[in-house]
């Protein structure tokens, strides 16, 4: 346990919000004397920080400045989660009996929509009132000898840095810490678009309900859960635009209490609502690159925020005080210290921030899903984060869970990934997609056997549909030397055969051709050589839509001419050709991730003035005349998709109004579906990753256009696919990285659910591994009794 040495506490007295700090804090040395520590704000996080580590060190000197007075507070309920309350219990256990005596807990969440009301159970909630849990960490603090100074502004965090040998800036939302060393913690704020009021009721709702109101300016949405046995919290949301239209603008508090309680009065019971100076106000998702200077750290709001339709704010900022608690215990100094906390919590937040953004903007969206089916509209509710998923939401309540499936078509005992799909005339027998990836092993554009076996053997690991590589359609469309191609008669033999082992060993599989031109992305090593690097010799010359290097060390290509674009037009049809007469049951067109086409569409890769580039309509002209041109030679039973980059990740790139102006063009000429990608047009992209993260790009194409979509990117698991299929965000989903890791993935995904049905079918060779092999004895008798020797 660490000790140091500092200067001694000042008396506290009212300073104001903080200025820029002057001086940079150190954190002090270690020697003989007891910790001193300040912290900025008395909320859950800074107060339950200031017990724990006087409760572990009862010679720690503490003290707590909280601008506002004891019983000041301005929210009303509190949930928190039972791995939040189990490192409570086992941290300070007086503080979770005193608030186990308050707990209001339940189990159900009512969605209620167009009338029609769905529980789903087994979800286990426990909350309590926020000014209980302030008294309770209050008495808990001055019974361990806390100094807590209410009404009282802190010193500026530079003057408290010096005087105290640590500084937890637990202030809030609005931290003055934060501000004042904004050029270390380079914190990142995104502003949001729905409006928001905290409400509380006078009565204690049964459930976590969400209810939704179509009005005549909007749709509006109402989160409300019980926290005391005559009490609930109240949240009401909505768009900007629809707040604006409704007039909430231009009423005061009470008129906008007066209102909610009016639009929302069947989920009330008729009663009214109360506020506690509550205003409306916009989220915000704070995300600081660093959490400490010196001797000063972030913790709770001030270091992270989550949106509250998962409600984690009061738990994150808990969690943070066991863990800088924790490491204050484990590490020799401060300054280990602060770095091990940051290093454990910041990709524990990171990943909770992920999962409220996913829930946050599925609200800012809620009027896409209005018209679904009102049980799989309660799915999807349920399932917006991402953590919530299909398997566990069955383990909560498989009744619930089975209606939802039954209401979908799933037959009896079929997970939803094993339900067919129709693309025009091809039906698929489930919904996993084996994603193209690129392979760099042929010579000279021929795939050899190594495609052979990389595709025949995912194909009979049970997928619905296997995508080859990007196979490319001139020589100087190729991506590196050792890219397929369909250019020649020899490729097109080559892929015949591939085609015929599919279709003649795995039987029910589809097999798709995916076309491409590498446009400025071309002449570049293999993948494992140095990805996008130029080779160091052998260059072909590049061609694009502008003559704008990929990269600053790239080869910068050539503007199209109209006739090369004739001639790369005829190219795309000359391989089309090829590949139906190879066998495929599917083309898509790939007008993503950068290449030819790709460039055409994005305006930071395409700067032409003449009837190519522009507009949105001029830059969708080229891939338009190519999927035509292919369309026209593509046998008219069998589909074609198209893989799109639904967002540059770029500032002043495509973004998600464009990819649905670019998949309903598409549509228009004839795309049987949207394959649905991102980025990888720019490289000084800023792309936001995490699981499933491309999702909502498919589902608001899907759900704007109606358009098919196969949802692709960090799609990793059975259950994800179960999930987003059932959901409704996706029709399809692409796989890659899994089934390198597991060509045999959709086989075992069927082994694992208890599924043998016509949605995936066994290899008669392989039939006898469609159990998972024992692993060895597990039912031993444990031991009951060590004797010593």
């Amino acid at each position: 346990m660490l000790s140091t040495k500092g200067t001694g506490p000042t008396s506290s007295g009212a300073r104001g919000t903080a200025q820029p700090a002057p001086t940079n804090p150190q954190p002090p040395t270690t020697t003989g004397h007891p910790l001193r520590v300040a912290i900025i704000g008395g909320g859950p996080g800074g107060l339950y920080a200031a017990a724990l580590l006087k409760r572990l060190d009862p010679t720690r000197e503490i003290t707590v400045w909280e601008r506002n007075a004891p019983d000041d507070t301005f929210g009303f309920g509190v949930v928190l989660s039972d791995e939040t309350l189990g490192g409570i219990e086992h941290a300070d256990p007086a503080v979770y009996e005193a608030m186990q005596n308050d707990f209001v807990r339940w189990d159900d969440i009512d969605i209620v929509h167009r009338g029609a009301r769905h529980t789903s159970g087994g979800h286990g909630f426990a909350a309590l009132g926020r000014k209980r849990l302030l008294e309770i960490l209050h008495d808990r603090c001055r019974d361990l000898g806390v100094e807590l100074r209410f009404r009282t502004e802190a010193l500026d965090p530079a003057g408290l840095a010096d005087t105290y040998d640590l500084v937890i800036a637990a202030d809030g939302v609005n931290s003055a810490t934060r501000e004042a060393y904004a050029h270390v913690f380079r914190p990142h704020v995104a502003t949001h678009h729905c409006r928001y009021i905290w409400l509380a009721a006078d009565f204690a709702f049964d459930a976590f309900r969400f209810e939704i109101a179509e009005t005549e300016h909007g749709v509006m949405q109402l989160h409300g859960y019980p926290y005391a046995a005559d009490a609930s919290t109240v949240i009401v949301e909505m768009r900007e635009e629809v707040w604006q239209a409704a007039g909430f603008a231009e009423i005061d508090e009470q008129g906008s209490v007066d209102r909610c309680a009016k639009i929302f009065a069947d989920a009330l019971r008729g009663r009214p609502l109360k506020s506690n100076k509550s205003a409306w106000t916009t989220f915000r998702t704070i995300v600081n690159e660093r959490w400490s200077h010196g001797n000063v750290v972030l913790l709770g709001d001030a270091a992270h925020t989550a949106h509250f339709s998962i409600g984690s704010g009061t738990k994150l900022a808990v969690e943070d005080a066991l863990a800088l608690a924790a490491c204050l215990e484990e590490q020799p100094d401060i300054s280990s210290a602060l770095s091990a906390y940051e290093d454990e919590r910041k990709p524990v937040v990171a990943s909770t921030q992920r999962a409220a953004r996913a829930s946050l903007e599925w609200f800012e969206n809620l009027g896409l899903y209005l018209d679904q089916p009102p049980l799989q509209f309660a799915f999807n509710l349920l399932t917006r984060s991402r953590r919530v998923t299909h398997d566990n939401l069955r383990l909560r309540d498989a009744g619930f869970t089975g209606a939802v499936e039954r209401d979908f078509g799933c037959p009896t005992g079929t997970p939803p990934m094993f339900t067919p799909f129709r693309l025009r005339g091809l039906t698929l027998r489930n919904r996993v997609v084996v994603s193209p990836m690129d392979m760099y092993s042929a010579t000279d554009g021929v795939p050899g056997d190594f495609h052979l076996v990389h595709l025949g053997s995912r194909a009979l690991g049970g997928a619905g549909l296997v995508m080859t590589e990007m196979v490319c359609v001139s020589p100087e469309g190729r991506i590196t030397p050792a890219c397929t191609g369909l250019y020649t008669g020899r490729q097109a033999d080559s892929w015949k055969r591939v085609v015929q082992f599919v279709h003649t060993q795995a039987p029910g599989t589809a097999i798709g051709v995916q076309l491409g031109h590498s446009g400025r992305k071309g002449s570049t090593k293999l993948m494992w050589e140095g990805m996008d690097e130029p080779l160091d010799d052998g260059n072909w010359p590049l061609v694009a839509a502008s003559p704008i290097p990929y990269k600053p060390d790239s080869q910068i290509p050539r503007e199209l001419s109209r006739s090369q674009l004739t001639d790369i037009r005829e190219q795309f049809t000359s391989a089309a050709w090829r590949a139906a007469r190879a066998g495929f049951d599917l083309l898509e067109l790939h007008c993503a991730h950068g290449y030819l086409l790709s460039g055409f569409l994005s305006p930071l890769t395409n700067r032409r003035t003449d009837a190519y580039g522009g507009t949105l309509e001029k830059r969708l002209r080229f891939p338009l005349e190519v999927f035509d041109a292919v369309r026209n030679v593509w046998p008219e039973e069998r589909p074609m998709t198209v893989r799109i980059s639904a967002t540059d990740w770029a500032e002043g790139g495509t973004g998600a109004d464009d990819a649905v102006e670019i998949a309903r063009a598409f549509a228009a000429h004839g795309a049987d579906a949207i394959d649905v990608s991102t980025g990888q047009v720019v490289a000084d992209e800023r792309p936001e990753f995490g699981r499933s993260y491309q999702t909502p790009y498919a589902d608001r194409i899907r759900r704007t256009t109606g358009l098919p979509v196969i949802a692709v990117g960090a799609i990793s698991s059975w259950d994800d696919v179960n999930s987003l299929i059932l959901a409704g965000r996706t029709d399809l989903c692409a796989l890659a990285r899994p089934h390198l890791y597991d060509p045999n993935w959709t086989l075992h995904a069927a082994a694992e659910q208890g599924y043998d049905g016509p949605g995936v079918v066994w290899p008669d060779p392989y039939r006898a591994g469609s159990r998972r092999p024992q692993t060895g004895r597990t039912d031993a008798p444990k031991p009951r009794l060590t004797l010593g020797t």
